[in-house]
């Protein structure tokens, strides 16, 4: 399975925000470590405010934090919402039209494997792969 640069972005930055939850982070900053574009990460930061993950604030001293605790939030939720208009295969999607749909042995396979992979996830929260602490911010 192979994850959107959206979902790894993503999870980076809430990774990130994790090794130190008291703290906002600009975007830029953020962008600026994992050499990601800083447009395409605020539209995931938004994404993440929306759901309720991140809280975000505008101004000097603004940026994003987590919204609640680390551990109480699951790997599984995050990586469902950041892809979730991504389907595994094109006859996952909603309209996704498949001509062998009515022999096909491949689906049954591959929706197992996907709710396997998410399952895995669901035992992890955001804590258990949290980065350390920026060495600049421990001195």
């Amino acid at each position: 399975m192979r994850l959107t640069s959206f979902t790894d972005y993503g999870l980076r930055a809430l990774m990130r925000m994790a090794s130190d939850p008291d703290r906002a982070f600009s975007t830029a900053e953020i962008a600026d470590e994992f050499g990601v574009s800083r447009n395409h990460l605020n539209k995931i930061i938004q994404r993440l405010a929306r759901h309720g993950f991140v809280a975000t604030r505008r101004g000097a001293g603004g940026g994003a934090m987590l919204a609640r605790p680390a551990s109480e939030i699951g790997l599984g939720d995050l990586v469902r919402l950041l892809e979730q208009d991504q389907a595994l295969v094109e006859c996952f999607a909603p309209d996704g039209a498949c001509t062998v749909s009515p022999v096909c042995r491949l689906k049954g396979r591959l929706f197992a494997a996907e709710s396997a992979f998410l399952a895995e996830l669901d035992r992890s929260t955001l804590a258990d792969i949290a980065l350390p602490a920026p060495v600049s911010a421990m001195t």
